[in-house]
């Protein structure tokens, strides 16, 4: 049973974004950081990653660890409530994220994708990106 009201999560529902998420917003601000520059959502390729790095041919996803399903992260795990609905819509989610994966890759862009749990560590998150953009 939803503790929340049906009004009041249709508002917590509505809130939520898309782009410029936090973890985003801090992916980003490390990116720039370290001196790399990038696009934000480029509409034609697969997906809209998150940040593209034309020059170096390389993507990032910033995903969130809930819609995303990020299994190693106890925020990836699914509702108690209206199972028939968020199983099947978070189903397409991760289906969705390994086709446009696929696509990129098959067009010659490597790919990284990076989870909302992930970005909490400053240091870590860097030496990551360096690793990957290098």
């Amino acid at each position: 049973m939803d503790r929340l009201s049906k009004t009041q999560r249709s508002e917590n529902m509505r809130r939520i974004r898309s782009r410029d998420t936090h973890p985003e917003m801090v992916v980003r601000r490390a990116a720039h950081r370290l001196g790399y520059r990038f696009r934000l959502h480029v509409k034609n390729l697969p997906g809209k990653p998150d940040l593209t790095f034309a020059s170096k041919k390389r993507v990032i996803f910033v995903h969130g660890c809930f819609w995303h399903q990020h299994s190693k992260c106890r925020e990836g795990r699914l509702p108690d409530s209206r199972l028939e609905y968020w199983v099947p819509k978070l189903a397409r989610n991760v289906a969705r994220d390994k086709e446009h994966v696929a696509s990129l890759r098959r067009l010659g862009w490597k790919v990284l994708t990076l989870w909302e749990c992930q970005v909490t560590n400053g240091d870590s998150l860097e030496r990551m990106l360096m690793k990957f953009l290098s």
